[in-house]
């Protein structure tokens, strides 16, 4: 019988939050360089020259990789000659105290994003508690551990069906991935549950991206079975797609597929599937009763020399306290912006509390006339940060918002993640606003142009509140501008043009080959 303290768990677990939130895994930095080096499209080029950046910042900095450092899932296997000392807390009472212990580390402050009450009160439990907790009892003397945090971004986008027995796996993911938008943050990696039940294949998916990355070995040896083959079938169409990274088109939107099944009903299908984001975050470790987790990180020469920074005389300067709807209307789509000034914030919260203000005709606490908001829920700072890391969260969330807030506030500019839909594009259009994108998995480099902040209004909402930062070169991409052009509908249309002319030219050199 082995005994584990319960102590060396609960810290253990506070240790792999910090340790995840800082560091990417080796081989999603190996995996993302690679897709760099081959990467054709400058704009997927750029994002991700600026999230291989941030990760090496946050890895000598010590701090978030991204601003959203999710909801905690803890995956134990425990081994029935284990036993845990003293037994007087629930396991999930153990993971919640290491979840709390780490997000509530002075040193390295994580953000809380949980809601306690998910229906009606939706308020921060303010330490990232509870946790998802997943237990398996196994053969064994151990406590096998893998801890892993989801964003939203990513976490929004799982997909779930029934499918029949002979409907195609490889038919309904190419059907779903384009409906995933580029919230997820591309480019990442898919897992993908198949068989059990309902619940089971989600549980599988979700364990599958705990998987090492190895789609590179995989292509370079070949695969050796049919669910292999599928995998790379997967990788192969769902890159020839030109999603690319952040959306903008390219030729990598995901860096690995992962397929776990199990058996299932006579009569079903039950497929479920799962994105890792650019921010992926996972870490395993067994407990044997000589201690807590010994956790190391990477070592910095995992990462690629690879250093972005601002491209000053290919980008436009804006100067956001003067901003002109005239100004507005001469960015065009795809322009590099590096925004300084005064920036206001506001997400969800902010939102849903300014609609309740303004139909009930009471005035807002801040006044957005002529001004831009940034779609985010930053990281607290620490030490000398004017604000920890701050990266944008999804904005399609704020579609609904969008009218209103250009017409009743005379807004003009907007900033955050992934596409717009339809909505907010066309509101957009008819007010000449424009949508300026940030690269999602960059939190710690955006922050750093990030001079000053400070909170204006909604303070109890915590990291959701309006704040206002002071900026100097933020760099933004012109996603969607005054006439309703986004480049997240032209950018993924022209590199899958591309790519079927790429594919089609290698055929033709191939046939022309095997002729002579």
């Amino acid at each position: 019988m082995t005994i584990i303290r319960a102590d060396d768990l609960v810290q253990s677990i506070a240790d792999a939050v910090q340790f995840i939130s800082t560091y990417h895994p080796t081989d999603y930095i190996r995996h993302l360089a690679k897709a760099y080096e081959r990467e054709q499209s400058p704009a997927a080029r750029d994002a991700m020259a600026q999230i291989l950046t941030n990760s090496r910042m946050c890895r000598e900095g010590r701090r978030p990789i991204c601003q959203d450092t999710g909801v905690v899932n803890v995956f134990l296997k425990i081994g029935m000659n284990v036993r845990i000392e003293p037994c007087t807390q629930s396991l999930q009472d153990l993971c919640d105290e290491g979840v709390r212990r780490g997000y509530l580390n002075p040193d390295n402050p994580l953000r809380a994003s949980i809601v306690g009450d998910p229906i009606f009160a939706r308020k921060n439990t303010r330490d990232n508690t509870p946790c998802i907790v997943s237990v398996e009892l196994v053969p064994g003397d151990t406590i096998d551990v893998q801890v892993a945090a989801k964003g939203g971004g990513s976490e929004n986008k799982a997909k779930f069906a029934m499918l029949n027995p002979g409907d195609s796996i490889v038919d309904w993911v190419l059907e779903q991935v384009p409906k995933m938008g580029a919230g997820w943050c591309p480019p990442g990696m898919l897992g993908i549950g198949v068989g059990g039940t309902a619940e089971k294949a989600m549980l599988m998916a979700k364990e599958s991206l705990m998987e090492d990355l190895d789609m590179t070995a995989l292509l370079e040896r070949g695969p050796a079975n049919e669910l292999e083959e599928m995998r790379v079938e997967l990788y192969n169409r769902i890159n020839a797609l030109g999603i690319g990274a952040q959306g903008l088109g390219g030729l990598t939107t995901v860096l690995d597929i992962k397929i776990k099944t199990f058996p299932t009903h006579a009569a079903s299908k039950p497929i479920a599937m799962i994105p890792n984001c650019a921010a992926t975050r996972h870490v395993h470790f067994v407990l044997d009763g000589s201690g807590a987790a010994d956790l190391q990180p990477p070592a910095l020469s995992e990462w690629p020399d690879i250093s972005w920074a601002p491209d000053y005389e290919q980008s436009r300067r804006v100067n956001l306290d003067s901003l002109t709807p005239e100004e507005v209307a001469s960015w065009q789509p795809g322009e590099t912006l590096l925004l300084s000034g005064k920036l206001l914030t506001g997400r969800d919260a902010a939102h849903i509390r300014m609609k309740k203000l303004i139909e009930a005709g009471e005035s807002l606490p801040v006044d957005f006339a002529n001004r831009a908001i940034y779609y985010v829920g930053p990281v607290d700072a620490v030490r000398d940060e004017a604000v920890g890391p701050a990266g944008p969260t999804t904005a399609t969330r704020m579609d609904g918002f969008t009218d209103m807030m250009l017409e009743k506030t005379g807004l003009l500019v907007m900033v955050g993640k992934a596409e717009r839909g339809p909505v907010a594009i066309d509101a957009i259009r008819r007010h000449g606003a424009a949508y300026l994108m940030a690269v999602g998995g960059a939190a710690y480099l955006v922050a750093r142009a990030i001079r000053s902040a400070k909170v204006l209004a909604f303070d109890d909402l915590g990291m959701e509140a309006i704040h206002e930062f002071e900026v100097e070169d933020m760099p933004v991409t012109v996603a969607v501008d005054a006439r309703g052009t986004s480049v997240h509908q032209t950018g993924p249309k022209t590199w899958k043009a591309r790519i079927e002319q790429m594919a089609s030219a290698a055929e033709s050199c191939a046939t022309a080959g095997a002729a002579n």
